[in-house]
């Protein structure tokens, strides 16, 4: 063999050699589910056994925090690894920028053969990031997801981003999951526990579940290509439920996703309460399929974790409520029992279009006509609202009862505003002046004409955020 024919053989089976060893990964992407609403975080009756059996071979993360509780600036943030206001896309219905770090294509260009099927939601600039981008098929867009492993090429390690639609108003029923009876809901105490909500709650279950099958059929059939065991499986959300004071709220049931990682060669499987935030998701790609972390990227690295239950990476995490339909500038902070929300807008109330959408929102709207509501289901009613809310998230995981105003948390009162103020510095977030208006009316109110909509200025974009790098406070 001539040597330079040698040389290029050689550098091949080193190439097949470095392959087999980087890890795969695939990631599922939830669209509007809460952390509670599965069955290994405890639900009696939602019925997950694919996730749950990850969970139980592998590891589930009792305190990821997402960044948004909003669709695209979510999907946005964690593909980029960056805040919203730093992404440039920090409200519902933008586009990355092109130039954008991408995770995704960092390891596309270090050999990995990466795919994005389902809702894709970021622009086409993300979609530069994989080598194949599939609409996907089905009520979920699931369907071609078994495929897509199949017709991989197999001299590559693979990255598969697999984002369903499930569950996403409006409901879709098939034989794919379980059917939910009204009795088999258990209905939050900030919600109407009626019939009304109790049947949108078993569309939502039913979708929740067919979620759930697709994770079964694709985990079976990377262990019939022997893969399994050289996969790490990521199943997430980007945002909560899609009901009354969850999606695109900063309480937990709006901000705190799923999160169970596969992890074939971490510690014995389990659960870990280390705080973790979405953006974190990129960095520890990069870093389990060794490739240097971009320096854009402000989230940190979770490998450690992964095989140290105990390990902690994070001491605090931040997520921002910005413009999803109406008007809204929130922040908030989550360190040590202690969750907090600065909401910069308080004369007004702090909707979205899911606070009065489905049966859930009508009998809601209903008893707050009938004056019939209790004061956990008044919430999205309050206006003016709180400027600060504080909640001890162990004695209170509703978020119920504000304890902003009590004289004995003054301490941590003060300990959220710094550590609020040092990341809002650090990282260029910015209250703008002329905010995106809101978009759409509640009921009971004339409707506007969405053509008219014009967006304004964007939180972070007065302090070039963009360009900001900073990870703002993560340990101490």
């Amino acid at each position: 063999m001539k040597p330079f024919i040698f040389a290029l053989a050689a550098a091949g089976l080193v190439s097949l050699l470095h392959a087999a060893e980087r890890p795969n990964f695939v990631f599922f992407l939830a669209d509007d589910v809460s952390q509670e609403d599965i069955g290994c975080y405890g639900h009696p009756t939602m019925q997950t056994p694919h996730i749950d059996q990850l969970a139980a071979d592998g590891l589930r993360f009792d305190n990821v925090y997402l960044t948004i509780s909003s669709c695209s600036p979510s999907r946005c943030s964690m593909i980029s690894g960056r805040y919203p206001h730093n992404t440039g896309a920090p409200e519902l219905h933008l586009d990355l920028p092109e130039g954008t770090v991408l995770f995704p294509k960092l390891l596309k260009e270090t050999g990995y053969y990466t795919v994005l099927s389902g809702k894709n939601h970021m622009g086409n600039w993300a979609s530069t990031a994989f080598d194949k981008v599939s609409k996907g098929k089905g009520p979920g867009k699931e369907e071609d997801w078994v495929q897509i492993l199949k017709d991989r090429p197999k001299d590559k390690p693979f990255f598969c981003w697999f984002a369903s639609t499930d569950a996403h108003r409006g409901w879709t029923v098939n034989d794919d999951a379980p059917k939910y009876t009204p009795d088999q809901v258990v209905v939050p105490p900030y919600m109407v526990d009626g019939p009304k909500t109790r049947e949108d709650l078993t569309g939502y279950y039913h979708e929740v579940s067919r979620f759930d099958h697709f994770i079964g059929l694709v985990t079976a059939e990377l262990a019939a290509q022997g893969v399994l065991d050289n996969t790490v499986i990521i199943v997430t959300a980007d945002n909560g439920r899609p009901f009354p004071r969850s999606k695109t709220r900063l309480y937990d049931n709006g901000i705190k996703p799923p999160f169970v990682v596969h992890y074939p060669n971490g510690a014995a499987s389990g659960a870990t309460d280390s705080f973790i935030s979405s953006i974190d998701v990129a960095a520890t790609a990069l870093d389990l399929a060794g490739v240097a972390k971009d320096e854009r990227i402000q989230g940190v690295s979770f490998a450690s974790v992964l095989t140290d239950h105990k390990a902690v990476v994070r001491d605090v995490v931040f997520a921002e409520h910005n413009w999803h339909v109406f008007r809204s500038h929130e922040r908030m902070v989550r360190f040590g029992d202690w969750l907090y929300i600065r909401n910069q807008l308080p004369d007004q109330q702090n909707l979205c279009a899911e606070a009065y959408a489905g049966g859930a929102g009508a009998e809601l709207w209903e008893g707050h006509a009938a004056g019939t509501l209790t004061d956990a289901q008044k919430n999205v009613f309050w206006n003016p609202c709180p400027e600060e809310e504080l909640y001890h998230v162990g004695k209170d995981p509703h978020q119920l009862v504000n304890v902003a105003g009590n004289p004995e948390n003054k301490q941590v009162l003060e300990r959220m505003r710094g550590l609020l103020g040092q990341w809002t510095d650090q990282t260029g977030d910015t209250l703008p002046e002329n905010l995106s208006p809101s978009r759409d009316a509640v009921p009971g109110q004339p409707k506007k004409d969405r053509k008219a909509f014009k967006r304004g200025e964007l939180p972070g974009a007065a302090a070039g955020a963009d360009k900001i790098n900073h990870s703002g406070p993560v340990r101490f």
